[in-house]
């Protein structure tokens, strides 16, 4: 290993979609990770079937969308609780959400993540977490007379909503108690007389049934007021009988693959980060998934704080750019918690409800309305806090076609080494001087917008900016209009926040 005494610069708790996608952004990053998991192997389960825009722009980002695509299919249909929404072309290259399957999710980043380096440890459920000064000690129960034990600078807990490394680092887990039981598998429905159900509300609760596959149906039943036990088992006949009683029939149902239960419980973490252990995913937010924001939140997470662990790893910024991960994320899931919520409101049975949806429905003709909806679950919309006021700063970056020396590319191609780019537009001298200090880690790149105007979610047209600053993550650092003087005091402090001080000499 790179570092003496250590095992790996970032041990990562959990192999599902976010412990992937983090270790890919780490090892893009530099840093030397290995995931361990609790599981032999994986399960074949697959809760989550969708990717939304931003999470397709990030893994655009990373030039790697199209082995996703290929395996998905794409939906220009969105819903609010079951409410249809309409979306906008014009606010994305990727507007619409993907349709796949968890398994062939994870299937695919752990394909890239072995490409890269990542290395994985299966069996290995984390039993103990000891941090010091210098880094921390995972302990493992491997099943032998003695535990194991990883040596790394850092983990991270992506080890689901009953995170192990939640508890063992001592972080609250606060939230509100379950109202509801969903029961969810995926079966043959021999008798189902339509392709495709999609919450229907009826007296007892609410069904769907969703053909991701052909012959196969994911089905869900949501039945309110009904919490059994934590741990109560699953059974395929439980979720028979639950589709009996709400939808009057079990429409023939036979050969599950797999059942599970989720409920309405919404909890989140109190901090994101303990000194030296930090938590993504579901380990530091749990909801009903409506919309189907869980796996995409959890993506997102991970490309946040991917580039800034890997570089406090490398040395090339301070540890309390690490804190910023919790400023800026732990916000995105008190909002997802929040529609979440409301979303589980609105699809509960009763007259009271259905005149809720009658109203609420009413108001999603109106286009402010849909676009605000729309944002809630695609995360287009998401904006940091920051200090300048151009209104790209602190929000993704559009993926803006570009007319650069090499040719015609978009925004997206310019991220896909996971580096940091400072986007020169306006052919500026003053802009290459700035980044000199920061030649090592910042790339610069002199383009034209092949636009005058950038679409912004949430904002509008506005002229394409002169110069703009963009984190790893797509997210925009420090931008400058054009035809306004340049503020390269405010670039060169938004260098050294994000990228470390510059380099002497």
């Amino acid at each position: 290993m790179g570092n003496t005494g250590m095992d790996a610069d970032v041990v990562i708790a959990g192999a599902g979609p976010t412990g992937l996608m983090l270790a890919c952004e780490l090892r893009l990053g530099g840093a030397d990770v290995v995931v361990v998991e609790r599981l032999v192997e994986r399960t074949g389960e697959s809760r989550a079937g969708g990717i939304h825009s931003r999470t397709l722009e990030v893994l655009d980002q990373r030039g790697v969308l199209d082995r996703f695509l290929a395996e998905g299919e794409l939906q220009p249909v969105g819903h609010f609780s079951g409410l249809y929404l309409d979306f906008d072309e014009s606010e994305s290259r990727h507007p619409y959400p993907l349709m796949i399957l968890q398994s062939a999710i994870e299937r695919l980043l752990e394909e890239w993540a072995s490409e890269l380096g990542v290395r994985f440890r299966w069996s290995s459920p984390v039993g103990g977490v000891h941090q010091d000064e210098s880094g921390v000690t995972v302990e493992l129960d491997t099943g032998g007379a003695a535990p194991a034990a990883l040596r790394a600078r850092y983990l991270v807990g992506c080890d689901g909503g009953r995170s192990t490394v939640r508890r063992l680092a001592g972080i609250d887990f606060p939230g509100t108690e379950p109202t509801m039981t969903a029961l969810i598998g995926d079966v043959e429905l021999p008798d189902l007389p339509e392709e495709y159900v999609w919450v229907r509300r009826r007296p007892a609760g609410d069904y769907s049934a969703i053909a991701f596959e052909p012959g196969w149906y994911r089905v869900i039943t949501s039945e309110y007021d009904r919490v059994p036990g934590r741990d109560e088992p699953v059974t395929f006949e439980q979720l028979r009988q639950s589709l009996i009683r709400v939808a009057g029939t079990d429409f023939g149902m036979r050969e599950p693959r797999w059942v599970s239960r989720f409920t309405d419980a919404a909890r989140q973490a109190a901090r994101y980060r303990a000194g030296r252990v930090l938590l993504a995913g579901d380990a530091a937010h749990i909801h009903f998934p409506a919309g189907g924001q869980g796996l995409n939140m959890g993506v997102q997470d991970a490309v946040n704080l991917g580039w800034k662990l890997a570089a406090v790893v490398r040395g090339q910024a301070p540890q309390s750019l690490l804190d910023s991960y919790h400023a800026e994320r732990h916000p995105v899931g008190e909002r997802v918690l929040q529609n979440t919520r409301a979303q589980s409101a609105l699809v509960r049975p009763g007259a009271q409800t259905d005149a809720l949806r009658e109203v609420f429905g009413s108001l999603m003709v109106f286009d402010d309305v849909n676009r605000h909806l729309r944002h809630m679950l695609n995360a287009l919309d998401i904006r940091y806090a920051v200090d300048g006021d151009h209104p790209l700063e602190g929000r993704r970056v559009p993926d803006a076609d570009l007319d650069t020396s090499d040719g015609a590319a978009y925004v997206s191609e310019l991220l896909h080494s996971a580096r940091p780019v400072l986007l020169d537009l306006g052919g500026s001298a003053e802009v290459a001087a700035a980044v000199k200090g920061w030649a090592d880690r910042v790339d610069l790149v002199e383009a034209r917008s092949a636009d005058e105007l950038w679409t912004v979610p949430a904002v509008g047209e506005i002229p394409a900016p002169a110069a703009l600053l963009v984190r790893p993550d797509g997210h925009v650092a420090w931008a400058a209009s054009t035809g306004e003087a340049l503020d390269l005091a405010a670039l060169r402090t938004a260098l050294a926040t994000w990228f470390g001080p510059p380099l002497r000499g």
